[in-house]
Formats: C-alpha cells, sequence, structure tokens
C-alpha cells in the first residue's frame, strides 16, 4: 500500500498470451496497465491489505 495515496500497488504474475486476448475481448489494455495473475492463495493477503488501504484512506480525508 501505498503510505501516501492509500493505494494498493499489487504484484502478480503476467498472464499469457491466451488470457489477454480474452481480456481484450472486453476493450483495450491501455499502454500504462497490464494483465496480471493473483494466485487464490493471495485472497486473505489482499483481503488484509484492502483493509488497511480503506483504514489509511479514511484518514487521509
Amino acid at each position: 500500500m501505498d503510505d501516501e495515496t492509500a493505494d494498493l500497488v499489487l504484484q502478480g504474475w503476467k498472464t499469457d498470451q491466451t488470457t489477454e486476448e480474452k481480456c481484450l475481448t472486453f476493450g483495450p489494455i491501455p499502454d500504462t496497465e497490464a494483465v496480471i495473475r493473483i494466485p487464490a492463495r493471495m485472497v486473505d493477503q489482499i483481503r488484509k491489505a484492502c483493509d488497511a488501504a480503506e483504514r489509511s484512506a479514511a484518514e487521509l480525508r
């Protein structure tokens, strides 16, 4: 989590070409973005990070 903005910063595995092509059926992927794959085992950690970001964002207001 970015301490200054409370934004989540995620790291994941790059997707394969097939997954990226499936995502492109919903619209373009901007040059400044990437499609990443986050393993299901990380859900609990992401939930904790989201909770922390929400608390920090509330403090920034």
